[in-house]
């Protein structure tokens, strides 16, 4: 009888990292059932140190904010699986844009004579 090949197995849980300046926006968005589901859908796998170039909606004009996450940890095997559970934990800062400027942006007042 041989070892099951822990590549093949399914993860009881992948712990995710996101950059602490994504706000609170992207932060509700990550913590949403369909999101965690999404990224099960999405991935087949996940390792210490891969990273995945996610990105959310605003809520306005169909724009998007990016959500660069990296796996930090993973329990169990390899394969993402629907019952995998994901987890977040927060990094430093990388400069990306939080989305709310889409958002908050106006147009300068020009006034005349």
């Amino acid at each position: 009888m041989g070892t099951a090949d822990p590549d093949s197995a399914v993860a009881d849980r992948v712990e995710l990292s996101y950059p602490a300046d994504i706000g609170q926006h992207g932060r509700r968005r990550l913590n949403q059932d369909y999101y965690r589901k999404y990224l099960k859908k999405v991935h087949d796998s996940a390792a210490v140190g891969d990273e995945w170039d996610e990105f959310t909606d605003v809520g306005c004009c169909g724009s998007q904010m990016d959500l660069p996450l990296r796996v930090e940890a993973v329990e169990g095997g390899a394969r993402v699986g629907s019952d995998t559970a994901i987890a977040y934990t927060e990094r430093e800062a990388c400069g990306v844009n939080p989305g709310r400027s889409v958002q908050h942006d106006e147009p300068d007042i020009v006034e005349r004579d």
